[in-house]
């Protein structure tokens, strides 16, 4: 249960940070980021969710585009 709401809040933050940003690129590279850190703190080896945060930050501005400009 601990690491299911460290990992919410961890996207939430992802998402945060990730809309402050205004390029793909550049919301790709925190996400990816983000993503491998918080894999790690869960026990993964980083690589699934650095491909996560990264796909989740690219798309960011696509699906929420009143989050992500």
């Amino acid at each position: 249960m601990a690491k299911t709401a460290i990992c919410v809040a961890a996207i939430l933050g992802l998402f945060t940070v990730a809309a402050c940003e205004s390029s793909d690129l550049s919301r790709g590279a925190i996400g990816a980021g983000s993503g491998y850190l918080i894999d790690r703190a869960v026990g993964g080896d980083g690589m699934v969710g650095a491909a996560v945060g990264a796909t989740a930050g690219v798309v960011c501005d696509d699906v929420t585009p009143q989050y992500c400009n």
